[in-house]
């Protein structure tokens, strides 16, 4: 057993060569190992007959067989495959619709803007747009006590207005001015906020303040940024 665990062990590197050329699909063949002892006693092995003289032994073994070749691994790439992008978040943005803006015009041709379109709505007395005024009667008569300050309706049928008193509500004109002009509007208006705000008193300043960022805000939303 001995003498078969060395024969092996020191076949290997003899038979290196030959088990290389070996297919590992084909059979394993035995070959002959011969153990030839010279006349001073050395030992040697080797796969052909002892010299002439030497004492000789011959073995049969099996010859090595190469192990299948293991697949080939894939070449790793010269740089590192690109991660794809995240997809952006998609951000969902909501826009007031632009508020309108009015051009108005006061009986007096004051022009002035406005964000409602009402025209400043007032009550006045009928007196004061030009109606004449006819005082009512009493049960007493007409204007007792001053006869001569008593201002008497013409005797006919009356079939426009008559001021007895009363009054009415009144509006200015507006007009709804373009988006283009209510922005140029806009604009002008933030600049003489910023002017009036140097020589301004502390209450005032923060007044002006707070009309500054609504119009930045309009102007975000109304008309594309500042």
């Amino acid at each position: 057993m001995r003498l078969a665990a060395a024969l092996a062990v020191c076949l290997l590197p003899l038979l290196a060569g030959g088990a290389r050329a070996q297919s590992a699909s084909k059979p394993p063949v035995t070959v002959t190992v011969y153990r030839c002892t010279d006349a001073a006693g050395k030992v040697s092995l080797q796969d052909a007959p002892c010299a002439k003289g030497q004492a000789q032994q011959a073995r049969e073994m099996l010859r090595p067989v190469d192990a299948p070749a293991l697949p080939a691994m894939p070449s790793k790439p010269s740089s590192a495959a690109p991660v794809p992008a995240s997809p952006s978040e998609s951000r969902t943005v909501y826009l007031a619709p632009p508020r309108p803006m009015y051009e108005c015009v006061t009986p007096e041709g004051k022009r002035y803007t406005s964000d409602d379109g009402r025209g400043n709505p007032r009550w006045v007395p009928l007196w004061t747009l030009g109606y004449p005024a006819v005082r009512p009667r009493s049960m007493l008569g007409d204007n007792i006590g001053q006869p001569d300050k008593v201002m008497h309706p013409p005797r006919r049928d009356i079939n426009w207005p008559v001021a007895t008193g009363g009054g009415t509500w009144i509006r200015d004109d507006c007009t709804m001015l373009p988006p283009r002009e209510a922005c140029a509007r806009l604009r002008d208006r933030r600049s003489e906020l910023r002017t009036r705000f140097f020589n301004a008193q502390e209450k005032e300043r923060d007044a002006l303040r707070a009309e500054e960022r609504d119009i930045n805000e309009r102007l975000d939303n109304d008309c594309g940024g500042r």
